[in-house]
């Protein structure tokens, strides 16, 4: 069987399926089998593929079907231009949350200007958000905390793939990671399970049943997490301190209201490809210091 004849029995395996694209999916999963890159599938349709990898390429494409996600299967999802290593513990990036990255990307050379800052980021996972930082911003310490020991595990790998050495993984829940290292921060950013408990059933089968539930439960109201983390971070935040989230779209006047509570000043909010609300974020003011 040659390479356009595999490729259409897996695109034929998943083209029912929602939210999917077979067309995609089955080569990123073909090219990945091949060692080769994208490029190669579509110049080389009539390559001849060995038993072996056929075998392998059908019994991963039946898996999909079934709904097990592409980015566990091919271990692999592209964020903010890296490649970046991901299997089942870990929230599978989104590029909503490539927002929330170049605001603080573009926030950092507008204030800092290649001065050494430190940077939080409260629920590592992956790592997308902290060590998309880390690798495009060098002048940034990038501290990252999980409580769960495999986001830990896949961050660290994801160090090393991107040859880093101005990040320090910590585990713990939230600031308990870095509580004891005397340490304040420029920024502290977060993308927390926000999803309420009970809306967790109505995701797409594909988050739902193999995503990490730890990952997308922020408790009856989805806010648990906010709750815990604006107050907080006033300890660890220097004057002027960046605090920035990610949101569900319909949080972010709640929000917007902990955060003014708590005296952070300009707070605003950013905007999704969709134009629903995405990130929350705001400055620590002085009423905040002062407390």
């Amino acid at each position: 069987m040659d390479i356009n004849q595999l490729l259409q029995r897996g695109v034929d395996l998943i083209k029912d399926r929602p939210y999917t694209n077979p067309v995609l999916e089955a080569t990123l999963l073909l090219s990945k089998l091949l060692n080769v890159d994208k490029t190669y599938i579509y110049t080389h349709g009539k390559d001849k593929v060995s038993r072996p990898i056929m075998d392998k390429f059908l019994e991963l494409m039946e898996k999909r079907a079934e709904g097990y996600p592409i980015q566990y299967i091919i271990n692999e999802k592209e964020f903010m231009g890296l490649d970046f290593y991901v299997d089942e513990g870990v929230l599978i990036p989104r590029s909503d949350t490539e927002i929330l990255v170049e605001y603080v990307l573009e926030y950092i050379d507008n204030k800092y200007k290649g001065k050494p800052i430190n940077i939080l980021d409260l629920g590592i996972g992956s790592g997308t958000i902290a060590l998309s930082i880390a690798y495009y911003k060098k002048n940034a310490n990038v501290y990252g905390v999980d409580l769960h020991d495999i986001p830990l595990k896949i961050a660290r790998i994801n160090k090393e793939r991107f040859k880093l050495n101005n990040v320090n993984l910590f585990k713990g829940d939230l600031f308990q990671g870095v509580e004891g290292l005397g340490e304040k921060f420029h920024i502290i950013t977060s993308n927390p399970p926000y999803i309420p408990k009970r809306e967790i059933e109505t995701l797409q089968e594909e988050v739902k049943d193999y995503e990490p539930k730890e990952a997308l439960d922020g408790g009856e109201d989805g806010l648990d997490f906010y709750r815990r983390i604006i107050p907080e971070s006033k300890e660890y935040l220097i004057k002027d301190g960046l605090l920035i989230f990610e949101i569900g779209y319909d949080q972010s006047k709640q929000i917007t209201n902990m955060m003014v509570d708590e005296g952070f000043e300009n707070v605003g909010i950013l905007k999704d490809l969709q134009g629903l609300d995405r990130v929350v974020l705001g400055i620590m003011g002085k009423r905040s210091w002062n407390r």
